[in-house]
């Protein structure tokens, strides 16, 4: 039998090799993988108007008043939240008032839209100027959160004036106070984007506000909000947050989801807009198959009943808010929006109750399949596969990075810490093998 020829052409070879490397660096550059960024577990909404310095303070001792007011102990906000994991209740509740007394917020816009309403434009003028004075002296006495921003009016036809003269007098007023510097993790939300020339202009007026204070190109963020159906597939059929995306030319980090404008935008009646209904989990499943890879953080909405009223009141609303949280951070969505200060409870209780409910298989997994260096294994009931390494890395690195999961816990992987910093599980088994 004749030997088969199995040599190549190095011509052809050098051809089809750096036609590889081209489309393979097109898409590492499209699909940069997990972002290395922190993301805030929440971001909390109010009135512009209503910003001081020391907001994220005030906040925090609020929401703590609530608890030890409805739940002064562990058991008690079991009950209200329906936790069955018993053994894990105290732990949660220590980490919540931990978290409460530490770092209450974590992320906050000021609000020019929905949470502070239509008004003269003179009174407007002067709410943008005062609220960048206070976001100037939560800068300077280092009491902002660790990340801040503000959400303009949309650029639609009745709003685009006025929501362009509320950024330029904030971001004059603050600059000029701060001498030139942005906080850090500064980002501005622009609410209702439904076409990639809104992002375009949006961009454009971001350069003209950077040369005239003297920032750096690209210093300043865009943040849309998804609120249409326009904008999860557009008017010609195609799925719409690529081009969203693409058209803020780098500036795009994070694209949050807005339950309510969304739902009114698809006809569901009052009644019917739940942070649950299937409309929005469509919305959610297409966001996060249209951005996975990118390294762009998703965020969802808020549970609209507030946890206000009598310790019955309360409870029922602190129950709708954990299990609407738990129900986004399932599908994926690790940070939501927060509108009341009693809301930090239920936020920080779900995050916690998530990661540490999945702590000890989760350990153990990422234990096994490190030692067998990556090749297919059994834990218990659960085969994992090459796909699963970097998943449960993600799910350390997501739970020490919003406090659920301590160092020492994170141990018991078998990891060192400066392993699980590499945010590579591929790195991982690479200096292991070296």
């Amino acid at each position: 039998m004749k030997k088969p020829d199995t040599s190549f052409d190095p011509a052809e070879l050098e051809e089809i090799a750096a036609a590889l490397s081209r489309a393979n660096q097109d898409f590492a550059r499209k699909y940069p993988g997990e972002s290395n960024r922190r993301q805030a577990v929440h971001t909390v909404y109010g009135g512009a108007h209503l910003f001081r310095a020391d907001t994220a303070q005030r906040l925090g001792a609020v929401a703590l008043r609530s608890l030890e007011e409805h739940a002064p102990d562990g058991a008690t906000l079991a009950g209200a939240l329906g936790l069955t994991n018993h053994s894990l209740v105290d732990k949660i509740y220590s980490r919540v008032v931990e978290k409460l007394r530490r770092e209450p917020v974590e992320d906050f816009r000021l609000d020019f839209e929905d949470g502070y309403g239509n008004r003269a434009d003179e009174e407007e003028d002067g709410h943008a100027a005062s609220a960048a004075g206070e976001v100037a002296r939560g800068f300077a006495s280092k009491t902002l959160p660790p990340f801040i921003g503000i959400r303009i009016k949309p650029l639609n036809e009745d709003l685009r004036t006025r929501s362009i003269r509320t950024l330029d007098i904030f971001m004059t007023a603050l600059l000029g106070e701060t001498g030139g510097q942005l906080p850090d993790g500064f980002v501005v939300t622009v609410p209702k984007i439904q076409l990639p020339e809104q992002m375009t202009a949006a961009v454009r007026l971001f350069e003209i506000i950077e040369r005239k204070n003297g920032l750096a190109v690209g210093a300043l963020k865009i943040e849309p909000m998804i609120e249409t159906p326009q904008a999860i597939i557009s008017c010609d059929g195609r799925l719409g947050l690529h081009s969203l995306v693409e058209a803020a030319q780098g500036r795009c980090h994070s694209v949050h989801f807005g339950v309510y404008d969304y739902t009114a935008s698809c006809g569901i009646t009052a009644a019917y807009q739940t942070m649950r209904h299937p409309a929005c989990d469509f919305a959610r499943q297409t966001m996060l198959v249209s951005l996975a890879g990118t390294g762009i953080h998703l965020s969802d909405g808020a549970t609209n009943i507030l946890p206000v009223g009598d310790r019955a009141a309360v409870h029922a609303a602190w129950r709708l808010g954990f299990e609407d949280n738990m129900h986004s951070l399932r599908n994926g969505f690790f940070q939501g929006w927060d509108l009341h200060p009693a809301q930090l409870v239920t936020r920080y209780a779900a995050v916690y109750h998530f990661f540490l409910g999945g702590l000890e298989s989760a350990s153990n997994r990422l234990r096994t399949f490190v030692e067998k260096a990556a090749l297919a294994s059994l834990f218990g009931d659960v085969f994992d596969d090459a796909a699963t390494g970097q998943g449960l890395l993600n799910f350390f690195l997501r739970g020490m990075a919003c406090g659920a999961i301590t160092e020492e816990e994170a141990l018991a992987t078998g990891l060192a810490l400066k392993e699980i910093r590499s945010r590579s599980f591929l790195k991982i088994l690479q200096g292991r093998r070296q």
